[in-house]
C-alpha cells in the first residue's frame, strides 16, 4: 500500500526505509559483510593491514567454502534443506574472527586446523546445539569458543581495528537501522565502553583515549552489529532485548579468569544466547498447512495447524522458513503478522499477494493441505500495554490491518475505547470485513478512489474535502481526541512514516509503529 494511494505525501525521510525494504535482513547482512571483506583486502593492499592479500584470500575461501560445504553435508544427514545464505554469513563472520593463516615459510598447520575446526563446529552447532529445530547459540561464536578450548586457535576479532572503522561504522549502522535494533545496540555499547573506559582511566589513560580505545581497537561495534543482534538468538520483547544487551555488555567488558575459561566476546555472546533462549519461544514450531482463502483481490489468508501451541501476544509476528527452488532477493525466511488470537487452535497470517509475487509467496500459494512449514521465530513489540485500558487509535494502511486482527479477536475493542482508521485503495481492498464488523471497534475507512465503505464502517472521506491529504489537521478532524489516545500505526515504510508525522502534528504523544520493511 503506497502513500499516494492513501492520500499521504511520500517523504524523503522514508526513502532509506523503502530502499532497505527490498532486502531481507539476511541478504543485507551478507552484502555488508561481503563489502567489509572486500574493503579489508583493499586495506591490506594499501598497507593499512599486514596479513598479506594472498593469505587473506585463502583464509576467506577456507571460511566460506568449509562452512558452506559442512552445512550442506550436515543438512543432508539431518534430512533438512540447508539455508545457504545463513552458512555464508557464518563463514564471513569467522573470516573476521580469526587471524588469516600465514602461508609460505611461516605456515602453521595447527592455526589452519583451528580455523577449519571452527568452521565445521559452527555448522554443527546449528544441529547439535539446537532445541526443536532452532539453534540456541550463535553459530560463529559457538565454533570460535569451542575451538579456543581445544587450544588449536584463538579468536582475535581482528575486525575491531581503526583502519576498518571507515566502512565498519556505516555498515553496522545500516544493519541496525534495518533490524530496528539501534536502542539495543546503544545500551550494549554504553555499558561495555563505560566498563572498559573506567579500567583504562584507572591505568592512567586520558578520557578521550579511554573512550576511543574500546570503540576503535576492540570488537565492540562489529560484535553488536553482526553478532549480538542476530534475530534467531534474541528474546521476543524489546525490554528483554535491552536487559540482554546490558548483561552481555557487562560480561563482554568485565575481566575474569577461572583457569579453564576466561572472558571473551564469544563467551559473553553465548551466555546471552542462553538467557534469550530461556526467555522466548523455545525451539521452532512445525506448522501443517490447512487451507487458504482470498480476503481481497490482492490479499490472501493462510491457515495452519501447529504441532504444538505457539506462544505469542496479539500484535506479534512469526518468521516462516519457506524453502523453495531458485529463491530471489527476498530470501526464504519471511516475517508475517499473526492474525489469530493467542488461544486459537490454528495459526493464521494475512499476506499481500498482488503481482509481482515473490518466490517465497509463490511457495505459500502453492501449498497443499498437510504440507509442513517451520516457524523459526515468534517475536515483536507491537502489543498493547499491560495494566492499562486507556483509549487507543489503530491506523492501518492496506495490508497493515493484519497485526490488529489478533488484538481485535482477543476482545480488546470491548475492553477499551478503540478506534480503527483503515486506509485502502477501494472498498474491495478492505480485508477481514466480517471480523471487523464483529470486533466492536469504532471503524473509519478512507478509500483512495473516493468510494464508500460498507455500512458498518464510517466513511472518513465524507468528513474531508475531496483530495485532502491526510495530514495532522485532517487526522485531528477524524479523531478529535487523538492526543488522549495511544496510537498504533501499521503498513509500508512510506505509509508509516507519513502517518507518524501526521499523528504527531495532530497532538498524539504515544505512538507505536509496525513497518513492513521487506514485505
Amino acid at each position: 500500500m503506497s502513500s499516494t494511494t492513501t492520500g499521504l505525501r511520500a517523504s524523503p525521510a522514508t526513502a532509506l526505509d523503502a530502499f532497505l525494504g527490498r532486502f531481507t535482513m539476511y541478504r543485507l547482512v551478507s552484502l555488508v559483510l561481503a563489502a567489509l571483506a572486500a574493503y579489508s583486502l583493499l586495506l591490506d593492499g594499501l598497507g593499512w593491514l599486514t596479513f598479506g592479500v594472498a593469505n587473506m584470500l585463502a583464509h576467506l575461501a577456507l571460511c566460506l567454502g568449509l562452512t558452506y560445504a559442512s552445512n550442506r553435508a550436515l543438512a543432508a544427514v539431518f534430512r533438512v534443506r540447508p539455508h545457504s545464505e545463513s552458512s555464508l554469513i557464518t563463514g564471513l563472520l569467522l573470516y573476521f574472527l580469526f587471524w588469516p593463516t600465514q602461508l609460505g615459510p611461516a605456515f602453521a598447520p595447527i592455526d589452519l586446523a583451528g580455523v577449519a575446526l571452527a568452521c565445521i563446529l559452527a555448522s554443527a552447532s546449528k544441529y547439535a546445539l539446537a532445541w526443536r529445530g532452532r539453534h540456541v547459540f550463535n553459530p560463529a561464536a559457538a565454533g570460535a569458543f569451542i575451538t579456543g578450548l581445544t587450544g588449536l586457535n584463538i579468536a582475535t576479532w581482528w575486525a575491531g581495528t581503526p583502519a576498518m572503522l571507515w566502512l565498519l561504522v556505516p555498515g553496522v549502522l545500516l544493519v541496525l537501522y534495518r533490524t530496528r535494533k539501534m536502542l539495543m545496540a546503544a545500551v550494549f555499547v554504553v555499558v561495555a565502553t563505560s566498563i572498559a573506559a573506567s579500567d583504562l582511566l584507572q591505568s592512567g589513560v586520558d578520557a578521550g583515549g579511554a573512550v576511543w580505545q574500546p570503540l576503535a581497537q576492540s570488537p565492540v561495534l562489529f560484535f553488536v552489529g553482526f553478532m549480538l543482534t542476530e534475530p534467531l538468538t534474541l528474546p521476543p520483547r524489546r525490554w528483554q532485548q535491552l536487559v540482554l544487551a546490558a548483561v552481555v555488555g557487562v560480561l563482554f567488558a568485565m575481566p575474569f579468569n577461572f583457569g579453564f575459561v576466561a572472558n571473551s566476546p564469544e563467551l559473553a555472546l553465548l551466555a546471552g544466547n542462553l538467557l534469550a533462549f530461556l526467555a522466548g519461544q523455545r525451539g521452532s514450531v512445525r506448522l501443517l498447512f490447512s487451507h487458504s482463502r482470498r480476503l481481497t483481490p490482492t490479499t490472501t489468508e493462510f491457515v495452519f495447524r501447529p504441532r504444538r501451541p505457539v506462544r505469542h501476544e496479539p500484535g506479534q509476528y512469526v518468521e516462516l522458513d519457506l524453502p523453495h527452488e531458485k529463491p530471489d532477493g527476498k530470501g526464504r525466511r519471511r516475517v508475517f503478522s499473526l492474525t489469530n488470537s493467542p488461544d486459537a487452535t490454528h495459526v493464521k497470517i494475512g499476506v499481500g499477494t498482488a503481482d509481482p509475487v515473490s518466490a517465497a509467496k509463490r511457495r505459500l500459494l502453492a501449498l497443499k493441505p498437510g504440507e509442513e512449514l517451520t516457524a523459526t521465530t515468534v517475536a515483536g513489540d507491537f502489543v498493547l500495554p499491560k495494566g492499562s485500558n486507556g483509549p487507543v487509535l489503530l491506523i492501518a494502511a492496506g495490508i497493515g490491518i493484519t497485526p490488529y486482527l489478533a488484538h481485535l479477536s482477543s476482545g480488546v475493542a470491548r475492553q477499551r475505547d478503540t478506534v480503527l482508521l483503515y486506509l485502502a485503495r477501494n472498498a474491495s481492498e478492505l480485508a477481514y470485513a466480517a471480523e471487523l464488523k464483529e470486533s466492536g471497534a469504532s471503524i473509519l475507512a478512507r478509500l483512495a478512489d473516493g468510494s464508500a465503505p460498507p455500512d458498518f464502517i464510517e466513511d472518513a472521506g465524507a468528513r474531508l474535502d475531496p483530495g485532502t491529504r491526510l495530514d495532522g489537521a485532517s487526522l485531528k478532524l477524524l479523531v478529535p481526541d487523538i492526543a488522549q489516545r495511544r496510537v498504533f500505526i501499521s503498513g509500508s515504510p512510506g505509509s508509516v512514516g507519513s502517518l507518524r508525522r501526521a499523528a504527531r502534528q495532530a497532538g498524539a504523544r504515544r505512538i507505536h509503529v509496525d513497518s513492513f520493511a521487506g514485505y
